[in-house]
């Protein structure tokens, strides 16, 4: 066992991570922790762009763009939360560009612009350009330069420690971590006055997925075993655009560039779903578009996909705003986009809900806003609620960054008062230790690769697109099952040193934590909304349902409770598009 001892622990090196280690290491030693090496986080394969009303191509206001994060959210997230990130949206945005993104640009020299799906001028009237952008490598490109800066300022790295356990002392403060240690092996116990938890996405929970094999939810089920709540789980958003088969993303950036979507009669079937705004409607309008082609035999071929075409784009085009879609394309389909259509279908891609907290980035403990001293988090995994119902692109970096931001100067905040760092307590890190030498020492007959293939398998079948009643009690019942399953795993390795059978048995055991609130969620919630699209209740209902959703793990149960969504400017109105 080996002990640290930092001012702020940090769990996650994506771009919320690093802006806040940006931030608290000015003034107090900090320590980022992450089971990749930071330049591999997920934010990396983020691509088409940064939300924000710069008006470098065309007029925009932060109002407007407030607007459509208002609607795109379905009326579901807090109008003071989404005010902040589009207020503060240019000023992260001035902030990379100063630290050394390098942003594509204009032919005078200003941040170049694109269009997204749900970005409008006007109060949702016009066409807009918001998204800035770095080609189509715009996350890669702020991920490195925020880890450099990270590096410069001499923020301590743990590279390759999966994080186990939070660590509280007897007055309910958070005051450190449990982690292991991948490449040597071995615990390690890190005390610290403040810990930030930015541990990024989940979906990889689903079979057709565009998030990056680290995306299991790792800092969702810290949270739950400690006791405290998720909220908002049942709101997992499905890409449109994700490659076929695998899902691996195709940005949006290529519809805001001018590609449209084709059916196997060649009909831009758009026309029936979203006649004003096509294929820049907003995901969860344009998912549900292609999968109801899909459902009805409109698919290429009568098969799971539709065509992305961007031919008419010509290769100028393509090779200088969307040379890694071109690449992706090719590798991982054989198709070159400028002589063939993408094959695409929906993927499961962004989760809205997730550990809630203040606009202070300071996590919850219940419906009435307490908080849990010394717990922040913020980026993917956090549900501050930015997103609602359903995430608008390029709104993810966004969110990334400003709350990443507010995070640091949050934890600043707390730390310039100088919180006690009381001794640990004597068995901070026993849980953890069994927790792992259990795995290590199961002679079980249950494959962990078994029952991991058997739920992603059935979270894409009944909890996708398209959800009933009938068929999430269904996919309720084998979660039961597949956690009953897991308690009798065997692993074949034993070995300490680089065991990723270990590290795979340990994520498995995250997803199923979080997938439990998102299918009780989603089964208590009688409505569509965004994201959560429910046939056998197909309209959206403001009078019971305009509400979040907290999910505590009780025992072998999900305990709900409910809490009303923050309304002051706009008021909740149809969505059409």
């Amino acid at each position: 066992m080996e002990f640290h001892r930092h001012d702020v622990v940090i769990v996650g090196a994506g771009l919320a991570g690093l802006f806040a280690g940006l931030y608290t290491s000015r003034e107090f030693d900090t320590a980022v922790v992450s089971k990749v090496y930071p330049i591999r986080s997920h934010s990396g394969a983020a691509q088409g762009g940064c939300a924000a009303s710069l008006g470098n191509m065309m007029e925009d206001r932060w109002e407007w763009h407030m607007y459509d994060t208002v609607r795109g959210s379905d009326y579901l997230g807090d109008q003071d939360a989404q005010e902040i990130v589009c207020r503060e949206a240019p000023l992260v945005i001035y902030e990379c560009e100063h630290l050394g993104v390098p942003f594509s640009r204009t032919p005078e020299g200003k941040i170049s612009q694109r269009p997204f799906g749900g970005h409008f001028s006007d109060f949702g009237k016009g066409p807009q350009k918001r998204a800035c952008h770095a080609a189509d490598r715009t996350g890669h490109v702020q991920l490195h330069t925020l880890y450099e800066t990270c590096v410069k300022q001499d923020v301590r790295f743990y590279s390759e420690f999966f994080t186990l356990q939070l660590i509280f002392a007897e007055n309910g403060a958070c005051r450190g971590i449990v982690a292991w240690d991948l490449r040597r092996g071995g615990m390690h116990v890190f005390h610290a006055k403040a810990v930030l938890l930015a541990t990024g996405g989940y979906a990889r929970a689903w079979k057709v997925t565009s998030n990056s094999h680290a995306n299991t939810g790792d800092g969702l089920s810290l949270v739950l075993r400690s006791g405290l709540p998720l909220e908002d789980m049942e709101f997992v958003q499905f890409h449109p655009t994700g490659l076929y088969p695998s899902g691996i993303l195709v940005t949006e950036g290529a519809r805001g560039e001018g590609g449209y979507l084709l059916n196997d009669k060649a009909e831009r079937f758009m026309e029936r779903y979203a006649p004003q705004k096509m294929e820049l409607a907003p995901r969860d309008v344009v998912s549900r578009s292609i999968q109801t082609e899909i459902d009805e035999g409109r698919g290429i071929g009568g098969k799971n996909f539709v065509h992305l075409d961007v031919r008419h784009l010509g290769e100028a085009k393509i090779m200088e705003a969307l040379p890694q879609i071109h690449e992706l394309a090719l590798k991982f389909t054989g198709v070159d986009c400028l002589k063939e259509p993408i094959p695409i279908l929906p993927t499961a891609h962004y989760s809205m809900g997730g550990i809630p907290t203040n606009t202070q980035t300071q996590v919850l403990k219940n419906s009435a806003g307490d908080i849990v001293e010394g717990l922040f988090a913020a980026g993917e995994c956090a549900c501050v609620s930015t997103h609602g119902a359903n995430r608008l692109g390029t709104n993810s970096t966004l969110e990334c960054c400003v709350f990443g931001r507010r995070a640091g100067i949050s934890m600043l905040k707390y730390l310039r008062e100088d919180p006690c760092l009381p001794d640990l307590p004597q068995d901070a890190a026993d849980q953890s230790i069994e927790r792992v030498e259990g795995l290590l020492e199961s002679k079980g007959s249950e494959s962990a690769a078994q029952i991991r293939e058997i739920l992603q398998s059935t979270m894409t079948e009944k909890m996708g697109i398209f959800r009933r009643e009938e068929t999430m009690k269904e996919c309720l019942a084998k979660i039961k099952e597949l956690q009953e399953r897991y308690k009798k795993i065997g692993l074949q390795d034993r070995g300490r040193v680089f065991n990723t059978e270990l590290m795979e048995a340990i994520e498995l055991g995250s997803m199923l934590d979080f997938v439990e609130p998102i299918v009780v969620g989603a089964i208590a919630r009688k409505e569509s909304r965004g994201a959560h699209f429910r046939k056998d209740y197909p309209k959206r209902d403001d009078q019971n349902w305009l509400k979040h959703t907290l999910a505590w793990k009780e025992g072998d149960s999900i305990r709900l409770d409910f809490k009303p969504v923050v309304i002051t400017r706009f008021q909740p109105e149809e969505r059409k598009y």
